[in-house]
């Protein structure tokens, strides 16, 4: 029988397919995560990672001010600690005067209706590269969760709107929860990256932050005790809902392209907003085979965060962020 159906009728023209397109984007869709060093006007690139920049926080203000006139309505951020604040307890990482805590002030100070998201975790602040306190050779789950909430509350002191732990310890949420609600901070939000995978796709990152974990024979020489083994699928809906029961706000899914399945299976499983982060090596990826000439980069870089969206994502944490609200405001 001649077709009476056509799906072709629906791709006729870019009007028809603009009509019946099931998935837009849109630059309040994406958060950009930021790297904060030390100083004034400094701005370092980082050379796996170009177009990415560590910033010191007055060029740090700039930026968040000029990405927010774009439609950018969220930042997360990380801080390059200096090697001299480095322990193995997280001390500075509660510092009210931190890196951290003057970024948060000034960012809040100068734009105060963009969405601030400080990373939590005690990498950065790490002599170790770990994102937790080691003992016996191992990370200490539950004194690292008392860390944790310190270094939150310190957050939300200097203005955060949601804190974003990173670390997969486990029970963080709950204790994250009832140190802010015990400060007085009840409307400070909660974003935990809650299957968070054990991924080869962080490389750019810790050159970025210096946070690779140490080679020593005494501790874990990679992340594989916290972070998620990329063959489970299972446990990465079992640990958001345990996030979500536990008191977040929104749960993350990260890596993204690679792990667009968990986007939709948690998705389809919580109640909560799912945000996507689409890490640094596919940022990376993307650059360096659209300098070689393989590759469209603006084609390809909407067709993944397209994607992501489609999967499920509510926000797209991304280094694409300028770039794709620029051409997406064109």
């Amino acid at each position: 029988m001649f077709p009476l159906q056509r799906g072709r009728r629906l791709r006729t023209n870019e009007s028809i397919r603009s009509l019946v397109r099931e998935t837009s984007l849109s630059p309040a869709d994406f958060m950009f995560p930021m790297f904060i060093t030390e100083g004034e006007n400094i701005k370092v690139e980082i050379p796996s990672m170009v177009g990415i920049y560590r910033r010191s926080i007055d060029l740090t203000v700039e930026e968040v001010k000029e990405i927010f006139a774009l439609g950018i309505r969220a930042v997360n951020l990380y801080v390059k600690v200096s090697e001299n604040l480095k322990d193995n307890t997280g001390l500075e990482a509660w510092n009210p005067n931190g890196l951290m805590q003057n970024a948060i002030r000034a960012i809040k100070a100068a734009c105060p209706e963009m969405i601030v998201m400080p990373d939590v975790a005690l990498d950065p602040y790490s002599i170790y590269g770990h994102d937790g306190i080691i003992a016996k050779g191992d990370i200490e789950n539950d004194s690292t969760n008392d860390a944790l909430v310190k270094m939150a509350v310190s957050h939300a002191q200097a203005g955060a709107d949601f804190v974003a732990p990173s670390d997969m310890m486990d029970g963080r949420v709950l204790r994250l929860r009832e140190g802010l609600d015990a400060a007085g901070f009840h409307n400070v939000g909660i974003m935990s990256y809650s299957a968070k995978y054990a991924s080869a796709f962080y490389g750019p990152f810790r050159d970025a932050l210096d946070s690779a974990p140490v080679d020593a024979t005494e501790i874990p020489k990679d992340k594989k005790t916290y972070q998620m083994d990329y063959a489970n699928r299972i446990e990465a809906i079992k640990e958001a809902l345990w996030d979500v029961e536990e008191g977040a706000d929104m749960v993350m899914v990260k890596p993204g392209i690679a792990y667009l399945d968990i986007v939709r299976e948690v998705k389809n499983a919580v109640n909560v907003p799912v945000t996507v982060y689409h890490v640094s090596g596919e940022y990376a990826m993307i650059k360096a085979a659209a300098e070689r000439g393989w590759l469209d980069h603006d084609k390809i870089m909407m067709e993944q965060l397209m994607c992501i969206k489609r999967a499920g994502a509510s926000l797209i944490s991304t280094y694409f962020a300028k770039e794709a609200a620029i051409l997406l405001n064109k």
